[in-house]
């Protein structure tokens, strides 16, 4: 993001847990969530919906929202891809 002049609004620090409440509604405001685990890049369209498939993608394996995580409007980017946060924020 510093590489093209992107600054956050909001940056929350890994010390505070977000976890499936957080992720459930960061998912119903969202009208796109693209998950990124390693090279695998998955995007769900919620559609106001925090359908359990879309949160569970959205946690790690100890129940936080993994990191990180980027909203750009109604884009919710989560892991980390680099193609996949060129195409969402350029």
């Amino acid at each position: 993001m510093d590489a093209n002049g992107i600054e956050p609004a909001t940056t929350v620090p890994a010390s505070q847990k977000l976890g499936k409440t957080e992720a459930a509604r960061m998912a119903r405001e969202a009208s796109r969530v693209i998950v990124a685990k390693g090279k695998k890049v998955t995007e769900f369209k919620p559609g106001g919906k925090a359908a359990a498939d879309v949160v569970a993608a959205m946690l790690g394996p100890t129940g936080n929202l993994r990191a990180p995580t980027a909203r750009a409007g109604k884009t919710v980017l989560v892991g980390f891809n680099e193609e996949a946060y060129t195409d969402a924020l350029l």
